[in-house]
């Protein structure tokens, strides 16, 4: 929740912060997390509109219901779910930690429904198409990357993160696969650190919608891999508890959805 702009959307010119002591750097919060690149860029989308040339003691619940019935004109309702909690994550990271005094509007509102969660998993062949279409693509690290995707589970904000220095192949704390592996070790190495080096997220979603529309595949996303990569893992036989170790999910309910317990097989195992 960090970029460059946004304690300008918080604190205009002459905001008082009541004697506190004076803003921190402009680079905190977002850049720790791991979708610093797309939250900078809604961050971003959210500069453009009115309400971030305001003052934020100014800003009411009911500007806020605006903005949101605004945006629901246009977006999903997940999508305007997500930036309504990011936004009243600003309010809250302001008020508790920039001292700027002024009452977190979204609390006023009802958020949208999020909608259900997706649930696409490749069909037979889409996979097989999908990898050569990445193949043919002009960014040369869509293949590797989609094939770790589903493979490792692994985002694709963590993907573009990934640092050679954070890998060792030999002794892992995470564990990998022995295709994981050898995919990573069938990688070039730069001096520069990065495994997927001067890609970032909007190159990596361009090169994949384009590699879908070759494949004549619909409606997968790249995140669908990660979801592909989960239920493959529990197919396998692992419990929740080893999946978490792998995907690195903290909360495990955000789990149970893949699980697909069946009462047969519960009455199996208690014999």
């Amino acid at each position: 929740m960090r970029c460059p702009e946004a304690r300008d959307m918080l604190a205009p010119a002459g905001i008082a912060t009541s004697g506190g002591p004076s803003l921190p750097p402009d680079e905190e919060v977002t850049p720790q997390k791991k979708g610093a690149e797309p939250e900078t860029n809604r961050l971003r989308l959210m500069m453009r509109h009115p309400l971030a040339h305001r003052f934020v003691a100014r800003i009411r619940g009911v500007d806020i219901a605006r903005w949101r019935d605004e945006q629901l004109r246009k977006v999903a309702a997940a999508t305007v779910k997500r930036d309504l909690v990011l936004l009243g994550h600003v309010f809250e990271v302001a008020r508790k930690e920039w001292w700027i005094y002024a009452h977190n509007p979204v609390r006023d509102i009802k958020l949208p429904p999020g909608g259900r969660p997706r649930d696409r998993r490749l069909q037979p062949g889409e996979e097989a198409r999908l990898c050569t279409a990445c193949r043919e693509a002009r960014n040369r690290w869509l293949l590797p990357m989609a094939q770790l995707a589903i493979e490792t589970a692994m985002r694709q904000g963590e993907l573009l993160r990934l640092r050679w220095e954070h890998i060792d192949l030999n002794r892992r704390t995470v564990p990998l696969s022995t295709t994981a592996v050898g995919l990573l070790r069938g990688l070039p190495r730069s001096l520069h650190g990065d495994v997927f080096l001067g890609v970032t997220t909007e190159a990596v979603k361009r090169s994949y919608m384009r590699a879908i529309r070759w494949a004549v595949i619909e409606d997968l996303r790249f995140h669908d891999l990660r979801h592909e990569a989960i239920t493959r893992l529990f197919e396998k036989g692992l419990n929740i508890m080893e999946v978490a170790s792998i995907t690195g999910h903290k909360d495990l309910r955000m789990l149970r959805r893949y699980t697909h317990l069946k009462a047969e097989d519960l009455a199996r195992k208690l014999g």
